[in-house]
């Protein structure tokens, strides 16, 4: 199926129950209704490597278009204008060349821009640092990025934390006569932002092949400015890769087909009611602990070992750990991606983002315990961390929850004990453990009418080190965050989304 082609509740319902795989011949599944697939029983696939290629080939042509203002001077010409001098372009080789987003796609890039002789670097969260070495990359930071390149070249997922990212605050910090090239996702640049860029000089020139809208409005005064070069989203418009997504998609269909369940799979399998009945909290208590713990890292640093432990009074042949390992992926990797992850393609995802996921199973003492989990523990290893508090005495960030009354806790932050529901958004605060300071932080989230629906302190001797969990219902405007953080004996906090 083709990006036009809409599979609804209502067409599957209309299968009634006789539609048993969904084939999109690409990597984005927004036509798809995931959810009624799901319920329906039907697998839905796709074809996320077939066009890596083409995107990176048509990334390195808008760059070496643009740094020779290649369209600019075609339509002179063709207007009877010989314009040597007005169309003098710059040079790439020597130049630094930073990717946004170090994916398939983005590392491709890398590969080809090195061979044109530039200086990559690279800024992508979670993507391993040994892979850039191999190509010949450096990850640094988003700030040092930006600050330090003369081309961006952006290949990052649109999500919530990428939305917009590109806008007037990031403009100002980077060179002035940058030159930007978007073959990602139009979401991700503030449109209006850069249109004032390019007005002002800070960006020299753009080629765009996305846009938030598409099509773009025909006023557009993105597209009709003198210094961008557009094309209308042809990133995997090449006869190969529409070979090559063909035949990836009848492979996935036709082995889907036949019961075999593909990586590219973007759907959970169904699960029998009553596993999933039993371990319906323990499976949001995973994801959130995942969503939570990714969240706590610092983006330069990658992420590699990841641990999973799990405490429980039953047998290890009695409790199948697979779909917890699954969701403790989800958690990691979706807020950072466009990726779906799922029981079915949650230990590939990993592997291809060179994570390696071990798993742990402590017995518990209670043998007369029902639960089958007494708790989940997400360990961490080899990363630094954004909030120091999350740090154990071994150098993990670590957290621990566990299901009460049905509904996911966060137990343990780091070295501190704390007890907060994992329901909606999460503030946590190390502080100097003195009086007050539930009513001081309470106080200022009050003012600014944020609901607290749970309050807990952990501390590691009175008087001492002390960590405030609080769970929120909204999230706290950027003012609100930055008034607990100007308390004196608050020394650190960080807002989380779960």
């Amino acid at each position: 199926m083709s990006p036009g082609t809409k599979v609804t509740r209502e067409v599957l319902e209309a299968g009634r129950g006789r539609l048993r795989v969904v084939g999109r011949a690409g990597v984005g599944i927004d036509n798809v209704d995931l959810q009624a697939a799901t319920e329906a029983g039907c697998l839905v696939v796709n074809a996320p490597t077939a066009n890596t290629v083409a995107a990176a080939e048509h990334g390195i042509a808008l760059l070496a278009c643009m740094a020779r203002n290649v369209s600019q001077a075609d339509a002179a010409l063709k207007a009877g204008k010989w314009q040597r001098a007005k169309y003098v372009g710059v040079s790439l080789v020597g130049k630094t060349l930073a990717i946004m987003g170090f994916g398939k796609v983005g590392s491709e890039v890398a590969r080809r821009a090195k061979g044109l002789g530039m200086h990559v670097i690279a800024h992508d969260p979670y993507a391993p640092a040994d892979k850039a070495r191999a190509i010949g990359a450096e990850l640094v930071s988003f700030e040092e990025a930006i600050a330090k390149a003369d081309f961006i070249s952006l290949h990052m997922p649109l999500t919530p934390a990428t939305s917009k990212v590109f806008n007037d605050e990031s403009f100002g910090k980077m060179k002035t006569g940058v030159w930007i090239i978007n073959v990602a996702r139009g979401g991700v640049i503030d449109e209006d932002a850069l249109v004032r860029a390019l007005d002002s000089g800070k960006v020299a020139q753009a080629a765009l092949d996305v846009f938030t809208v598409e099509p773009p409005a025909k006023d557009s005064k993105l597209v009709l400015h003198e210094n961008v070069t557009v094309t209308p989203h042809l990133g995997a418009s090449t006869v190969e890769a529409q070979e090559g997504v063909a035949i990836e998609i009848a492979e996935a269909v036709g082995g889907a087909l036949r019961g075999a369940l593909a990586a590219t799979a973007v759907n959970a399998p169904m699960v029998p009611a009553e596993v999933l009945s039993e371990l319906a909290p323990y499976v949001s208590l995973a994801e959130k602990l995942g969503r939570l713990a990714v969240q706590l890292v610092a983006g330069e640093s990658g992420i590699k070992g990841v641990k999973v432990v799990y405490t429980s009074a039953r047998d290890p042949d009695d409790l199948d750990t697979r779909l917890l390992r699954a969701m403790v992926t989800k958690g990691i990797v979706e807020p950072v991606s466009s990726t779906f992850v799922n029981l079915v393609n949650a230990d590939y995802t990993a592997k291809q983002r060179g994570m390696r996921i071990a798993e742990e199973r402590v017995s518990h003492d209670n043998a007369a315990a029902e639960a089958p989990l007494e708790s989940i523990q997400v360990r961490l290893s080899h990363v630094q961390s954004k909030f120091a508090g999350a740090i154990s005495d071994g150098g993990d960030i670590v957290v621990v929850g566990r299901v009460k009354y049905g509904v996911p806790h966060l137990t343990v932050v780091g070295p501190y004990e704390v007890d907060v529901s994992l329901e909606g958004n999460l503030i946590l605060c190390r502080q100097i453990d003195q009086p007050g300071m539930i009513g001081k932080v309470g106080n200022i989230l009050g003012r600014r009418n944020v609901n607290v629906s749970f309050m807990s302190v952990g501390r590691t001797s009175r008087g001492k080190q002390a960590i405030m969990a609080i769970g929120v219902d909204e999230e706290p405007d950027k003012k609100t965050l930055e008034k607990i953080g100007a308390i004196p004996a608050v020394e650190e906090f960080v807002f989380l989304e779960l």
